[in-house]
């Protein structure tokens, strides 16, 4: 980082399952948006024989997450999420993307809970017209209740392995 831009937030890229033909996409979309070399350890996924899976954390400058989900999205083969820490200035962001439901951003918490503005409460309210069903799916949307149900069985697979820091080149 520069001495200008001495803000830095870290975070964690999981890619939950991949097939093994996209790895080096996903590697080079990673590089390039960190601007350097990276070196990625796959292992199967146990939930999807014949994938793979891996984890990595990130240090760069606030935003650096959403870059990193945008560099992913494009694949309709790819479960990840994608996490960046508040910083000073700036809200936490988790983005969770499958394959059946697209891409989910969330600002979250120091403490990692999602956080819903103001300003999207107030639409999930008008859109309910009142019912209390609707409501309650505006509210699951908002929370992306659906991505964590589908992501759930992928994170447990996932336990015990291991991480490595890649760190944003300026």
């Amino acid at each position: 980082m520069s001495a200008v831009n001495s803000r830095v937030t870290r975070g964690v890229v999981f890619v939950h399952s991949t097939p093994t033909a996209l790895c080096p996409h996903i590697s080079w979309a990673l590089e390039n948006v960190l601007g350097s070399a990276v070196r990625i350890d796959w292992t199967p996924q146990p939930m999807a024989p014949g994938l793979v899976r891996t984890e990595l954390s990130w240090m760069g400058e606030p935003g650096t997450g959403a870059k990193l989900a945008s560099a992913l999205r494009g694949s309709d083969h790819v479960r990840f999420e994608i996490t960046e820490e508040p910083s000073p200035g700036c809200d936490g962001s988790r983005w969770s993307h499958t394959p059946s439901l697209g891409i989910h951003h969330t600002w979250t918490s120091a403490n990692g809970d999602a956080v819903v503005n103001e300003d999207r409460l107030r639409s999930a309210l008008a859109a309910s017209k009142g019912d209390p069903e609707l409501f309650r799916a505006e509210m699951a949307e908002l929370l992306g209740v659906a991505w964590d149900a589908e992501l759930e069985p992928f994170r447990y697979a996932g336990d015990g392995a291991t991480v490595r820091w890649l760190h944003r080149v300026s």
